[in-house]
């Protein structure tokens, strides 16, 4: 699958050439999708709403020659639960993962390149995840590697039992670990609110990420 090219102008889903996302969309109700590979989508490129337990395993996401121009290119937006994500891989220039909602997600063993690493969120009003495993991944070259971000005045929402664990992040841009909780058109806005219950979240065993020189290198917690 490749359209790309012919859509990617800077803006997204922003603005600029109307964009057909997302380029494969799962909504069976459970078992296994595998076996896929999907080169330069012009936005979001997989998108899983699941009704039953799914594993999504060996799916390549190559949007790598969007470096330039490709934007609002997520390689996986969840809204499932009993999901779990695994040997994949993403070369893009937005989220590798980014979960809207859901309980019970795995995501492990998967390789995200050049994008803004793993989200959770951003989390909106009536919005609710809870028990994550990020497990076992590799972020490199990316803006952030972990981040939670929850919608400015969001309200009726939580994010709840989320684990990290074995994960590694290199040449990371700006932040290894964010926690933004101010986060409204695409970027956050300095003022932070706490309509969103946060936590636990629990780092264990051993997560390793290096920042590149000038990156912000604590993370950046905005909690009202």
């Amino acid at each position: 699958m490749e359209m790309g090219p012919s859509y990617w102008d800077g803006e997204g889903t922003n603005g600029g050439v109307t964009k057909p996302h997302p380029m494969v969309k799962i909504t069976k109700g459970g078992g296994t999708f595998e076996n896929l590979v999907v080169l330069n989508s012009p936005a979001q490129a997989v998108s899983v709403g699941n009704t039953a337990a799914l594993t999504v395993t060996n799916v390549k996401v190559d949007n790598s020659a969007g470096t330039a121009l490709g934007h609002n290119t997520d390689c996986f937006d969840t809204s499932g639960s009993d999901l779990t994500i695994t040997e994949s891989s993403c070369y893009n220039q937005d989220d590798c993962l980014a979960i809207n909602s859901g309980s019970t997600i795995t995501f492990s063993s998967n390789l995200c390149s050049g994008g803004h690493g793993i989200s959770i969120g951003s989390i909106a009003t009536g919005k609710a995840v809870s028990d994550v495993k990020i497990t076992g991944n590799t972020i490199e070259a990316s803006v952030n590697a972990l981040r939670i971000k929850t919608v400015y005045d969001a309200t009726d929402a939580s994010v709840t039992d989320v684990t990290y664990e074995g994960n590694t992040g290199t040449g990371i841009t700006q932040y290894g670990v964010v926690i933004e909780q101010d986060y409204e058109n695409g970027s956050p806005t300095g003022t932070p609110s706490n309509g969103v219950t946060l936590g636990p979240v629990t780092f264990t065993g051993t997560n390793t990420i290096t920042v590149a020189s000038g990156a912000e290198r604590a993370g950046n917690l905005a909690n009202g």
